[in-house]
């Protein structure tokens, strides 16, 4: 069996988990690495024994060997490395977001269309078990029709201040909003129509990170339904984890709430503070990464084995960005956003 073969651009916390699935997969071949920091490329070539490794992404798109690549760079950066992949006739699995404007994943869109590449935007809670079940509740019209939704994904001030170096070219909306959006979209199987956001920008600003430190959203749904959605950098940083994550659904029959960050399944006290470890996202178990955002992964696998389109396509990509541009520009201006369908 001929293997695929991959190339990851972007040797961070993602590309490591990229690395780690197409290395241990039987359907991929893992030829090439890269990142700006050719040390960081270097360290992961060798991690997870890719053929080579290289600090220009160029490299990756011109060998032949590699069929689709991973890319897990800086929100800001990923227009034109999807472009010239997608120009080059490689398959693209991308972090997200897909773009950070409307016209830009307009561009990409036009460029796979034209390369008939697949593209998969990673949007890994489709494959969130808990959520997954609040899907199926709401499918099955067990929970009625909804009529509130509560979501918050917030992360300590540890992620835009230590953990990214590029914090102030992005935001909570960006960074943690998009996935809220394409969950909330997924689960409802609506759109949204109407955004109302507010923002501050103190204590980031003031640790010279020019970003907000916050966005508070209503969304409103053709159908009715009404979500609030609450996203920040500026939990304190000896939160139990880095990130907080809890949504409430409730419907005219009934509710359902999930926490997927202070879950309880395993509470740990130690010298070092408190803690609750990921049971779900990410889990080695004895050398194999499993959870929910290794599925994803493994999915896009499978597209190119079958050449399937995926179930995250690049048209959720951009209906999650024109909503998280619809957010800032609430916050921006004071007041509401009316949204149109930007997919016919």
């Amino acid at each position: 069996m001929e293997l695929t073969g991959i190339g990851i651009i972007g040797c961070g916390i993602w590309g490591t988990i990229h690395a780690q699935i197409f290395s241990t997969s039987t359907f991929t071949r893992l030829i090439s690495v890269c990142d700006q920091d050719s040390d960081k490329a270097e360290q992961l070539s060798q991690k997870y024994g890719a053929e080579n490794y290289t600090s220009n992404y160029q490299e990756i798109l011109t060998n032949p060997e590699i069929s689709a690549v991973s890319i897990a760079t800086p929100d800001h950066t990923h227009t034109q490395i999807v472009l010239d992949a997608l120009n080059a006739g490689k398959h693209v699995l991308v972090e997200k977001p897909l773009a950070t404007t409307v016209e830009e994943c307009e561009l990409i869109l036009t460029a796979r269309d034209a390369s008939e590449a697949i593209l998969m935007v990673d949007f890994h809670n489709h494959w969130n078990i808990p959520f997954m079940h609040v899907k199926k509740m709401v499918d099955n019209g067990e929970l009625g029709d909804l009529q509130m939704i509560n979501v918050r994904l917030n992360d300590t001030i540890y992620v835009p201040t230590k953990m990214l170096s590029w914090a102030s070219k992005s935001s909570p909306v960006h960074f943690l909003g998009s996935h809220v959006v394409d969950l909330l979209l997924w689960i409802t199987g609506d759109e949204i129509v109407k955004v109302y956001s507010v923002s501050r920008s103190e204590v980031l600003r003031k640790k010279g990170i020019d970003t907000p430190d916050f966005y508070q959203s209503i969304l409103e749904f053709s159908k009715g339904t009404s979500a609030y959605v609450e996203n920040c950098w500026i939990l304190p940083e000896n939160s139990p984890n880095i990130f907080e994550f809890k949504g409430d659904f409730t419907g005219s029959k009934g509710s359902a709430s999930v926490n997927v960050s202070h879950h309880r399944m395993i509470e740990k006290y130690t010298e070092e503070g408190t803690g609750f470890p990921d049971v779900s996202g990410v889990v080695d178990r004895y050398g194999q990464a499993l959870g929910f955002c290794t599925a994803s992964i493994e999915h896009f696998i499978d597209c190119l084995r079958n050449n399937t389109q995926p179930m995250v396509t690049g048209e959720d990509g951009l209906v999650a960005t024109q909503i998280v541009q619809a957010m800032e520009e609430s916050a921006r201006k004071g007041h509401p956003v009316d949204l149109q369908p930007i997919i016919d």
